[in-house]
């Protein structure tokens, strides 16, 4: 058992999402979306490097002395797997983990919405997930593939930095590249996907224009594409893979992107105040012939007030979510203000609203 697994056991028990071992400071866990600290000894250098590299490939180690920063995945059989990061900072290393749990809960225990589930049965289309870092993307996707996983008889690769949630094949056949360790980037897999035979591909992040260009073109290739993007609502995801392309190539690419887009979710994770826990709030976009319209003529601000009108498609605004958390009893007024887009609409909710009140 290697010395750090005490940390990754302690974590586990507390229900932490994130464990920072810094050097120069104590280690600490974010629990519940907060940082606190362990009560333990101001970690030392040459004590928290000699932790790490007991358990980091040999390749890791020297990417990490050569870069500086490097990632990976860490897995204790029967607690969970560790996504993790490397970084060199002021006072000497530093480490992030976060814990993806060995069990995958499914889209109705996580309570997404049934349209979530639907799309992991269409045929063809790209199908983006949108957020900030730890807003629990890789959850809702992983939910979401489990459900073609059982329901399906078909070809899934999911291409990710490193892998996280691992699915074992059930109705479908799962294979799980890494980057760094299976392939050399994310592009380089997909490409290489394309001559798999695939019926679904999840690619773990749309980090550049090459991958962004070859997942759309995947997905208008006849394969049911899953991404995700660090946007904060479904129109900026669109603007921004667009954006991502040389301007003489987007009016091209917003009729290809116009065809192929299948949904956008962008989700926003929040701390729950009537119970233990986390619970998301989403923006649901589906791509009706209307919004395709708005793709392929660049009107892309019309795309709220779309989704105000498509409900019956499970269309659904972030803001609307919110407030249904918010009169639910599970989220606080001052988060609810914190992460809505149209902070206007929940400012008279706070017990001390901002003096200076911007949209920002």
């Amino acid at each position: 058992m290697a010395k750090i697994d005490a940390f990754f056991k302690l974590m586990n028990d507390q229900g932490a999402s994130d464990l920072h071992l810094v050097a120069g400071q104590p280690p600490a866990l974010r629990i519940r979306g907060d940082i606190e600290r362990v009560k333990y000894k101001v970690l030392g250098n040459d004590d928290l490097r000699s932790m790490l590299y007991e358990i980091t490939p040999e390749d890791k180690v020297k990417v990490f002395e050569e870069t500086g920063d490097v990632d990976f995945g860490y897995e204790i059989p029967g607690l969970a797997r560790y996504r993790a990061n490397f970084f060199m900072q002021k006072n000497g290393v530093g480490a992030v983990f976060r814990e993806i749990p060995s069990t995958i809960l499914t889209a109705e225990q996580l309570g997404l919405p049934p349209v979530l589930s639907k799309l992991s049965l269409l045929p063809r289309g790209l199908i983006v997930v949108t957020g900030p870092t730890g807003s629990g993307k890789s959850t809702s996707l992983a939910a979401i593939i489990d459900v073609a996983n059982r329901s399906r008889k078909d070809h899934i690769i999911t291409i990710e930095d490193p892998i996280e949630f691992v699915h074992q094949s059930q109705g479908c056949i799962v294979n799980h590249r890494e980057v760094g360790l299976h392939t050399n980037t994310f592009s380089a897999a997909l490409r290489g996907a394309l001559r798999e035979d695939p019926d679904i591909i999840l690619v773990g992040e749309m980090r550049d224009l090459e991958t962004i260009s070859l997942a759309i073109e995947a997905a208008s290739t006849g394969h049911l594409v899953f991404g995700t993007l660090h946007t904060t609502s479904a129109a900026k995801t669109v603007d921004r893979i667009i954006e991502v392309f040389p301007s003489s190539e987007q009016a091209q690419i917003r009729s290809t992107l116009a065809d192929g887009l299948r949904a956008v979710i962008a989700q926003v994770l929040f701390k729950r105040i009537d119970k233990k826990g986390r619970c998301a709030a989403l923006e649901i976009l589906i791509a009706t012939p209307a919004v395709r319209n708005l793709i392929r003529e660049a009107k892309t601000h019309q795309i709220p007030s779309m989704i105000q009108t498509g409900k019956k498609y499970g269309m659904q605004l972030l803001d609307d979510a919110i407030m249904d958390l918010y009169n639910k009893g599970w989220i606080s007024a001052d988060e609810s203000y914190a992460k809505a887009n149209d902070k206007a609409r929940f400012r008279p909710f706070l017990k001390n609203p901002p003096a200076d009140f911007t949209e920002a």
